[in-house]
């Protein structure tokens, strides 16, 4: 089924090329020529590269042709679930289940003692965890919520600040920083996708759960293994996790209940690289290579993204102009 933004972009001449893999580009004196795909070599204007921030293997050809890439900070932490009608009367009170009210949603954030920042990051009402791995021997989290948010569960990343000075300040350890938490937590899971998984009342040392409560994990229908992260993160993420946690309950009163369920890791908050790019949106070093988006280190999400998208787009147009 082709949707209408398919037929608008092949109505205007543009072509769209699905399972086609970009393996490289030719380049000549900073304007690049061609990309190299597995279906073959198309020639190019103007190469926009809006990957998202999960697309390594592009990471790794961009890189090694030559295009200027640096570590910046991001983020890692799990995934914490409560009942949603919990977090409904967290924040409405005695007008929780009013049926005018909107599913419960928060927004949180502290400085630790460490000077590290640690915040709640997609927040999803009614929603589940889901796996978000994008290579084999990883276990990766996320969450969503449909379009009516009647699940059971809230689920919100809880991510701590992971600076360039923790993984060596080059671009190969930033990913290599994220990849050994996903590995790490594929080994504790099993090695079969389980992902480790705690509740909050064991994680800060308060109980020795060695199963769920009220809250059941939502992550592939519960395929969860009760285990201790402490094999999976580096301590200062532990520390940090702990600190926000017990911050968030005097913010939020019931936040850190024993039940709640802890599901490891969230890796993906926001890219480890960025692409630098002068004013004009064009890389640095070439006359027609414009990265943009998660991918390229300029959004932290969807609605960033996308306008970042819109701002791109907006200097190709008025250099098509230019040149009229």
């Amino acid at each position: 089924v082709v949707s209408g933004i398919e037929k608008e972009i092949i109505s205007l001449g543009g072509e769209i090329h699905y399972n086609t893999k970009f393996i490289g580009f030719d380049a000549i004196g900073g304007r690049i020529r061609s990309i190299k795909t597995t279906a073959g070599e198309i020639g190019c204007g103007v190469l926009v590269s809006a990957i998202g921030h999960s697309a390594r293997d592009t990471f790794d050809v961009l890189s090694g042709g030559g295009v200027t890439m640096m570590p910046k900070a991001f983020s890692v932490g799990v995934r914490i679930e409560h009942l949603q009608e919990d977090i409904d009367r967290m924040l409405y009170g005695d007008m929780a289940g009013n049926p005018l009210l909107p599913r419960g949603e928060y927004s949180l954030s502290h400085k630790c003692k460490n000077g590290r920042g640690v915040y709640t990051f997609c927040m999803c009402p009614g929603g589940t965890v889901v796996a978000a791995a994008s290579e084999n021997g990883g276990v990766v989290t996320n969450g969503m919520s449909d379009h009516e948010r009647s699940g059971k569960n809230a689920n919100s990343a809880i991510a701590v600040s992971v600076l360039p000075e923790d993984y060596g300040g080059d671009i190969n350890g930033a990913v290599a920083f994220q990849r050994n938490i996903e590995r790490r937590a594929f080994g504790v899971g099993g090695g079969d996708y389980s992902a480790p998984a705690q509740t909050v009342g064991r994680f800060l040392g308060a109980t020795r759960h060695e199963r769920f409560g009220i809250v059941e994990p939502t992550y592939m229908g519960g395929k969860v293994v009760i285990s201790d992260f402490d094999g999976i993160f580096p301590e200062f993420v532990l520390e940090s996790l702990k600190e926000g946690l017990y911050d968030f309950d005097r913010k939020l009163p019931g936040f850190a209940s024993h039940d709640a369920v802890l599901t490891a890791p969230e890796t993906r908050t926001s890219s480890p690289l960025r692409i630098p790019r002068g004013d004009d949106f064009l890389a640095l070093g070439y006359e027609n290579f414009y990265p943009a988006g998660e991918g390229a280190g300029y959004a932290g999400g969807i609605t960033s993204a996308g306008v970042d998208g819109i701002n791109c787009a907006l200097k190709i147009m008025a250099r098509y102009e230019r040149e009229k």
